[in-house]
């Protein structure tokens, strides 16, 4: 059961991505889960969801942390007991987490897929893809740029965020591997460096 990427970003902030490939029973072993998150598995439908909460857990593991050590707030977010930043993402086959001792983190995995473009109108001014002719370099940067505010709508960690009119990322090149994104509601500002790789057809964008 390996850690299919690790990324040390700096000296404070980490990332590690799982690849999925284990049945529920041996994602299982050696995973102590607490009654409320064995309450929560056992209440998704999806097998495909549970092993995705289980891998998370693995991960955890990988930094020296128990399922007992994560807490959830209000809104949903994900903490760590310590004060450690934590941001969690998992689809289909992957999962991922990005954890920062120095500030608040966001991270999301998504597969590439078509309908990234007939929904892109909802979250990004459309026209400004519009010198993009490839269907597949569309898909990819529509994908790296909703995985972006998915990131910072996580960072945020409250409700009410609109991708559209409160999130903004900077345009980038492929090449460049990392972009910036900006969080602007009801006075509330604050700036962000986002980093995006591409794998097995899927993208993971994580920001801090």
């Amino acid at each position: 059961m390996p850690v299919y990427k690790r990324i040390d970003v700096n000296d404070d902030t980490k990332v590690l991505i799982w690849k999925i490939e284990e049945p529920l029973a041996v994602l299982l072993s050696g995973i102590e889960l607490t009654q409320n998150s064995q309450n929560r598995m056992d209440s998704m439908r999806s097998e495909i969801h549970q092993r995705g909460f289980v891998s998370i857990r693995h991960l955890l593991k990988e930094v020296g942390y128990s399922d007992a050590d994560l807490i959830y707030d209000e809104f949903g977010k994900p903490h760590l007991k310590d004060g450690t930043h934590i941001s969690i993402t998992h689809s289909f086959t992957f999962s991922a987490i990005v954890i920062s001792k120095k500030g608040p983190v966001g991270i999301d995995i998504e597969m590439q897929r078509d309908k990234i473009v007939k929904i892109a109108h909802k979250f990004t001014p459309i026209e400004e893809y519009n010198t993009i002719a490839n269907h597949n370099a569309l898909v990819s940067k529509l994908t790296i740029v909703w995985g972006a505010k998915e990131s910072l709508y996580k960072i945020y960690g409250k409700k009410k965020l609109l991708f559209l009119h409160h999130i903004n990322i900077e345009d980038f090149r492929f090449a460049d591997e990392k972009t910036t994104g900006e969080i602007r509601y009801e006075g509330y500002i604050s700036n962000h460096i986002v980093h995006f790789l591409e794998f097995e057809g899927f993208t993971c964008v994580y920001a801090y």
